[in-house]
């Protein structure tokens, strides 16, 4: 490292093979790539080793059950973390297409110092160590590309002042369930007489972020979650709740309902590679089919909402609505603005082809998307993942980031 230049920056790849001749052929190729640490061991190796901690525990992942796994470590230098990024991208994309290649697929990893990382690598299984070897970076890293220019600013006001939001949120609550006792876990802390009303959320935002984790925990759907929907549905309806908390709540139902497409998407190599079909979780399904339910009253406030609320509106029925919905949303999406040539209206074509249900329509506006959008583009690499399901992961960042100013400006 020459003075002055940002230290050496590490990122381990961790690929899972149907095989040890599969493992040993991507190490191979790994290493002569210069990753500088390479291990190959079975799946689950220290449950099967007596002075391991794990020895004799249960799997954790019974279907990988006889599977090999690589473990690699890659160094890069002379450049901060930040400039790396597109050329890291390509390399993440690099090693998945080696897994796919022969059988398998790309699952975890991890980044940061190289000499952090080098330390802490585990070495049971090693293959092929080269101290000192760096992947060779081109002359001139790749740069991300510039976006199309943003779409018109959207008519739609703020989330409100957090002690608006709570007592707006509360009063719902009360109307809906009467009291604590009576209510679903995601509204009876709302309406406990030891809900801190007298210590106010420094920001809505944080408030927001307790509610829709109350609603699934970090994200994932379950029981709880499909007894919440029509709380969030009715608070989206409420008009004493502020337009833009409105905007974000509808931006949380949305990622429920694409919760269980979104995971086939991410995990097409894995399923594909293990030769199952998916099925979509049980709760998943359910939110997705509650929020169904709840899209005929949503839609028919659209004429009374702001612009933020129907773009984000329009998504959700894209995910959720029934066909006939589906069709009568795809019609009004005219009225919203998005002029050609802007991120925005690439992100209505792929609303439009959802709402159609037209796969040529979905490819042609996930390459468009992909363009400008490299996580997109990382993300389309795999050629199992379908594109309805890809496009549905994709989409809530999407949508939400459009209409984060409006709502928290």
């Amino acid at each position: 490292m020459t003075l002055g230049s940002p230290p050496a920056w590490g990122v381990q790849y961790w690929a899972y093979l149907p095989s040890e001749a599969a493992a040993r052929a991507v190490a191979d190729a790994l290493a002569e790539l210069q990753h500088r640490l390479i291990a190959v061991r079975a799946h689950n190796h220290f449950r099967f080793d007596p002075s391991s901690f794990w020895y004799g525990q249960p799997s954790m992942d019974p279907e990988l059950e006889g599977w090999w796994q690589v473990f690699s470590l890659a160094v890069y230098s002379g450049h901060d973390r930040l400039a790396l990024d597109p050329f890291l991208r390509s390399e993440r994309t690099r090693v998945a297409g080696m897994a796919r290649s022969h059988g398998g697929f790309v699952q975890g990893g991890a980044e940061g110092h190289a000499v952090t990382l080098e330390q802490s690598f585990t070495r049971v299984g090693l293959l092929h160590e080269r101290a000192a070897a760096e992947v060779p970076l081109p002359d001139l890293l790749p740069v991300e590309p510039v976006p199309p220019a943003a779409g018109p600013a959207w008519s739609c006001s703020g989330a409100g002042r957090p002690s608006e939001v709570v007592q707006a949120v509360a009063a719902v609550a009360e109307r809906m369930y009467g009291g604590a006792q009576e209510a679903p876990d995601v509204a009876g802390w709302l309406l406990d007489e030891e809900f801190a009303f007298g210590e106010p959320y420094g920001s809505t935002g944080e408030f927001l972020g307790d509610l829709a984790d109350a609603v699934a925990h970090q994200g994932t759907c379950t029981d709880a979650t499909v007894e919440a929907v029509p709380f969030l549905a009715a608070l989206i309806r409420d008009a004493g709740v502020p337009a833009g908390t409105r905007v974000v709540l509808l931006g949380d139902l949305l990622r429920l309902a694409v919760t269980g497409r979104a995971t086939a998407a991410s995990l097409a190599d894995r399923i594909a590679a293990l030769g199952n079909v998916w099925e979509e979780p049980a709760a998943d399904y359910m939110t997705r089919r509650a929020i169904g339910r709840e899209m005929p009253a949503l839609l028919a406030n659209w004429d009374v909402e702001s612009d933020a609320a129907r773009f984000v509106l329009a998504a959700l029925a894209a995910a959720a609505a029934s066909d006939g919905d589906a069709l009568v949303t795809r019609l009004r999406l005219a009225a919203l603005p998005a002029p050609v040539g802007t991120a925005r209206a690439d992100i209505m074509a792929l609303m439009e082809a959802l709402l159609r249900g037209d796969q040529s329509g979905l490819r042609t506006a996930l390459d468009r998307l992909a363009a400008w959008r490299p996580d997109i583009a990382e993300r389309s690499q795999s050629p199992y993942a379908a594109p309805r399901d890809l496009a549905l992961s994709v989409l809530p960042d999407l949508v939400m980031a459009d209409v984060g100013p409006a709502v928290y400006r």
